[in-house]
């Protein structure tokens, strides 16, 4: 469980932030700032001191805080112990956005760790490890909602194997894909694994592999390290072209746009880390 706490600094443009594992959000003292999907639809939120809010898998929203005062405790909630609260090895559940999280049990526990944090962590990890595996049965339990991923119908494909497509994609993502080639790596033919493929996860193989070679591109594109073209390349696309149309498509913003809004703009936070 990794435990930090993020103050606001003053920042007159909109940024955007990404938050890439789940996690519960705690107001430490009352403030507000301003959230929206969009850089120009932005909104003000109030919080009180112990407001809590609940944070999906790579969410991502734009923030300003100008001259307002935002002070928080994030808990960061790992995939073993969403794992472990599903009893399962693997988590197939995911956690919902909820933006007014009022519940008595996780606010207990938010408030236990955030008194271990002020302490200086003197319980140690299995402390830190028994509240958030407590931390997951509740959320999972009040909060989870099934993995698209995984989600199964009548007909459709089995969990086991649609983790090994998805495996099999991440691994081929920069090379050109077959329908032959998808339906091969789970044993069927190509008709029935795209018949069945649709019925599990509510996409064509193909759209599902053009999702994930953008989303690919997506963590490619946080870094400045990488020019735009080679981030096509490396993510298998004819040309940077095709590159900026699929993800226009998918993402409503061309791969530079993303890029401007994201790069070098990290979270407008001053971090205090404590990873136990």
């Amino acid at each position: 469980m990794r435990v930090e706490v993020h103050a606001a600094e003053s920042v007159a443009e909109p940024r955007m932030w990404v938050q890439n594992q789940p996690a519960l959000m705690m107001a430490l003292r009352a403030g507000s700032i301003e959230l929206g999907s969009r850089s120009s639809a932005m909104m003000r939120h109030t919080l009180g001191a112990g407001e809590m809010c609940l944070v999906p898998r790579q969410f991502e929203i734009w923030v300003r805080t100008g001259d307002l005062h935002y002070v928080y405790l994030a808990v960061d909630i790992s995939d073993v112990a969403l794992a472990a609260a599903c009893d399962r090895t693997t988590a197939d559940v995911e956690l919902r956005r909820v933006e007014n999280l009022v519940d008595g049990r996780v606010g207990a526990l938010a408030a236990a760790v955030n008194a271990e944090r002020v302490a200086g962590f003197p319980n140690g990890r299995l402390f830190l490890d028994s509240v958030e595996q407590a931390l997951a049965v509740a959320l999972v339990k009040g909060y989870g909602v099934q993995r698209r991923s995984v989600q199964t119908h009548r007909g459709g494909l089995g969990s086991a194997r649609l983790r090994r497509i998805k495996e099999f994609v991440d691994a081929r993502i920069e090379d050109e894909l077959t329908l032959c080639e998808m339906a091969q790596a789970v044993e069927l033919s190509p008709a029935h694994f795209s018949r069945m493929f649709r019925k599990s996860t509510g996409e064509t193989p193909h759209q599902f592999f053009l999702r994930q070679r953008v989303e690919r591109a997506k963590e490619m594109l946080r870094s400045a390290d990488a020019r735009v073209l080679d981030v096509a390349v490396a993510c298998g696309f004819k040309s940077q072209q095709h590159f900026a149309q699929a993800f226009r498509n998918v993402c409503g913003a061309s791969p530079t746009e993303y890029r401007q809004e994201f790069l070098g703009h990290e979270p407008p936070y001053a971090r205090e880390r404590a990873n136990s």
